[in-house]
C-alpha cells in the first residue's frame, strides 16, 4: 500500500472519531447549560474549550453559543466538526482507489448536506446538528465495517479511530478531575462519551468520580473505554509489523509505536483504584503524551514524514 494512502486512511479514522466525539461533547455541554440553572455557563465553557485545547482568556465571556461556533460550525478550524469532516472528506478522496463506494458516498453526502443542516441547527437549535452528525459517523462506521477488507488499509483506519479514541477521553476526564466526587458533571461526562447506560448496566449502583474513572479508563468490555482502545491498537500495530514476537523466543519489539503503546496498556491495567485516582492528573497527561508520540511514530515509520503534526492541524499534504 502507498504511504500516502495509509496516511490518509489513518485520518480518516482520527478525523471521523473527532467529530463524533466532538457532536456527542456539545450536545451534553448544550443540554446542561439549558437545564442546570446555578452552572456558571461562561466557565463551563472555557473548560470545555481547554479540554478541546483551545483554551480562552479567563476575563472572556464564554457562552454555549460561542462554544458551539468555535467546536461545530467553524470550517476553518480542523478541530471543529466541520473542520474535521472536511477533512475526513478530503482524505477520503485522496484514498478513493481503496475505500468503499458505501463509505465514500456516505461521507461525502454528509459533507454536503453540512451547510444545510446547520442553516436548520440556527433556527431550530444545535441539538439537529449533532444528532445528524452522531447518526452519519455511526452509518460511516457500520459502512467500514460492513464493506472494507480487514487489510492494512482497514488497520490503518481502525489505528487512527482508536489513538483518538484514547486522546479525547482522557481529554474529557481532564476537564473534570477538579469536581466534586458525586457532581452532575460526572453524569455528563459519561453521556459524552455515549457510556451512561453501559455503566448503570456495570455498576448498578449511583455515579461518583472513582467509578467513572475506572469504568472509563479500565472497562474490558467497554469500547470506548481507554484500556480497550489502547489494547486494540496494540493489536494492529504487531498485525502492521507482521506479527512479530508474538510467540517466539526472540520477542523482542522493534516497533516503537507498539512498544510505547503496550507499555501504556499494562501499566494502566495494573492500577488500583485508589492508585487511579490519586495519578489522575499525571496518568491522563501521560495518555495525551502517548496518543501524540504514537501517532508522530507511525508517521514516521509509515508514512515518510520527518515530523510530526499538531493536533489540531493534522492533515496530510
Amino acid at each position: 500500500m502507498l504511504s500516502r494512502i495509509a496516511e490518509s486512511l489513518f485520518w480518516i479514522g482520527r478525523y471521523v472519531e473527532r467529530a463524533e466525539s466532538t457532536a456527542r461533547i456539545l450536545d451534553v455541554h448544550v443540554h446542561r447549560v439549558l437545564e442546570d440553572p446555578w452552572l456558571d455557563g461562561s466557565s463551563a465553557g472555557r473548560e470545555l474549550l481547554a479540554a478541546m485545547g483551545q483554551p480562552v482568556e479567563f476575563s472572556q465571556s464564554v457562552d454555549s453559543r460561542r462554544v458551539t461556533e468555535t467546536l461545530a460550525y467553524d470550517a476553518e478550524r480542523p478541530f471543529s466538526i466541520t473542520g474535521a469532516i472536511s477533512a475526513a472528506r478530503e482524505n477520503a478522496r485522496a484514498a478513493r482507489v481503496v475505500v468503499s463506494s458505501d463509505v465514500w458516498e456516505c461521507l461525502n453526502a454528509t459533507w454536503n448536506d453540512l451547510p444545510h443542516t446547520e442553516e436548520l441547527a440556527r433556527r431550530m437549535g444545535p441539538h439537529v446538528f449533532f444528532r445528524y452528525v452522531r447518526e452519519r459517523t455511526a452509518m460511516l462506521a457500520g459502512l467500514v465495517d460492513a464493506t472494507l477488507a480487514r487489510d492494512d488499509g482497514w488497520r490503518f483506519l481502525v489505528l487512527g479511530r482508536s489513538l483518538e479514541r484514547v486522546d479525547m477521553t482522557s481529554r474529557l476526564l481532564s476537564s473534570s478531575i477538579s469536581d466534586h466526587p458525586h457532581s452532575q458533571s460526572w453524569i455528563s461526562l459519561l453521556r459524552s462519551c455515549g457510556a451512561h447506560e453501559a455503566y448503570l448496566r456495570t455498576y448498578r449502583r449511583a455515579v461518583d468520580a472513582s467509578r467513572v474513572s475506572e469504568f472509563l479508563l479500565l472497562d474490558r468490555l467497554f469500547p470506548r473505554s481507554v484500556y480497550w482502545s489502547l489494547a486494540l491498537a496494540e493489536q494492529i500495530l504487531a498485525e502492521l509489523d507482521g506479527g512479530r514476537g508474538r510467540g517466539s523466543p526472540r520477542s523482542t519489539v522493534d516497533d516503537t509505536a507498539r512498544r510505547l503503546v503496550g507499555r501504556t496498556r499494562t501499566e494502566l491495567e495494573f492500577h488500583s483504584v485508589d492508585d487511579l485516582v490519586a495519578d489522575m492528573p499525571d496518568l491522563l497527561t501521560s495518555l495525551q503524551s502517548t496518543c501524540s508520540t504514537v501517532s508522530a511514530e507511525v508517521t514516521a515509520r509509515y508514512f515518510a514524514r520527518e515530523a510530526p503534526r499538531s493536533w489540531a492541524m493534522e492533515v496530510p499534504a
